[in-house]
């Protein structure tokens, strides 16, 4: 993740915006942030809360049940914001926005503008919108096809602390199976280098391999 607070970037970059006409009446302070493929653009463990209008790239949005089950909840692409549920309500402690590809965003803090975005009629015309449309889509939203392995291996990256698996039988209760087909899952990862044993019952997610920075276009 990149944060650029180049003033005649974000301006050029907010001016090639849809929502430049409302955005141009709000006195924000906005920054822009790039993001690689993979990265997490929004998820339970942010501390700041941001809103984030898509101008380049796409992201997938999905929702992370206990036992590991992943739920499609939206794509996004060009002009989609990220944010406006948190404007309203508590963020979900279940529910992540990842890259698809390189993207970039112009963001900025709700919690410092939030006076200023509620009291803006345009602003919230473009949020109820937004709303409802992603509304509609979750009434449609169905569990991804997933298999043991793959349910694992979303619970040990999202659901456990530092993404170490602590305690067969536990794990296996969340996950809805046995101990022993646990194990079996653990003991094939851990064959192809996914995870690392640590300990009697204790494993941990292998990181990713690093790749070449990029750096598209603005």
């Amino acid at each position: 993740m990149e944060k650029i607070f180049d003033k005649k970037k974000i301006a050029a970059c907010i001016a090639k915006s849809k929502y430049q006409a409302v955005l141009s009446t709000l006195d924000l302070e906005c920054y822009l942030i790039k993001y690689e493929k993979g990265e997490l653009v929004s998820s339970p463990f942010q501390k700041e809360f941001l809103f984030q209008i898509i101008e380049q790239g796409s992201i997938s949005i999905y929702f992370i049940r206990d036992d590991g089950t992943r739920y499609s909840l939206s794509n996004g692409t060009a002009d989609y914001f990220l944010g406006d549920m948190d404007i309203f309500y508590p963020k979900s402690n279940n529910i992540y926005a990842e890259a698809d590809e390189c993207l970039t965003c112009i963001a900025f803090s709700i919690e410092k503008h939030k006076e200023i975005l509620l009291s803006n009629n345009k602003f919230l015309e473009l949020i109820c919108s937004s709303l409802s449309a992603k509304i509609g889509a979750m009434t449609t939203m169905d569990a991804a096809p997933a298999t043991l392995t793959e349910r694992v291996l979303s619970y040990m990256k999202y659901k456990c602390d530092q993404e170490t698996l602590r305690g067969v039988e536990q794990a296996a209760f969340r996950l809805h199976c046995s101990a022993r087909q646990l194990q079996r899952i653990l003991n094939q990862i851990e064959a192809a280098g996914l995870v690392k044993k640590l300990g009697k019952g204790t494993y941990r997610l292998s990181p990713a391999p690093e790749l070449p920075p990029a750096n598209p276009p603005l």
